[in-house]
């Protein structure tokens, strides 16, 4: 159970450093795809119907986008800087379609760290298994920063 339970916070600005790599490997998979359609209602026949997608430039059905966002920004709430943090700023270039079951290789990178506004801005680029850039682009992420008040500290004493 999740709600109640005190979960460890991502690093603090002071604990990131330009040139921080992370690299992730995702495969799309339908079950992907029907949780995100299924969530969002979307019923676009360019992410699901073969025989639609066939008649269009892409011909066949693609990843939706914002899902392809979804694994980005989750690496940067798990990860770079990790639980707490807030995006504030996102700019993704998707070069090319991703189609179903392709395997998308991701590398965020720390391109800055701005101790001053708590703002580390990430790089991130998504290529296929033969290198092809698929997504492009910067996330600017605040990492947790905790206040400390007198009134927490001393509930958490109970």
């Amino acid at each position: 159970m999740l709600l109640g339970k005190k979960r460890k916070l991502g690093r603090k600005i002071e604990d990131i450093t330009v040139g921080e790599r992370l690299k992730l490997t995702e495969k799309i998979e339908d079950k992907d795809l029907l949780l995100y359609l299924g969530l969002t209602n979307d019923g676009n026949p360019l992410y699901i119907q073969h025989d639609f997608a066939s008649t269009t430039s892409f011909e066949k059905p693609v990843v939706p986008n914002i899902m392809l966002t979804g694994i980005v920004t989750s690496a940067v709430s798990k990860y770079i800087p990790g639980p707490g943090s807030y995006i504030c700023e996102q700019h993704l270039v998707f070069k090319k379609p991703v189609y179903h079951y392709a395997t998308i290789d991701f590398l965020l990178e720390v391109a800055d760290v701005d101790v001053r506004n708590n703002q580390v801005t990430i790089r991130v680029e998504g290529k296929d298994e033969e290198g092809a850039i698929y997504i492009d682009g910067t996330i600017v992420a605040q990492p947790p920063k905790t206040i400390n008040r007198l009134t927490t500290q001393a509930m958490e004493n109970f």
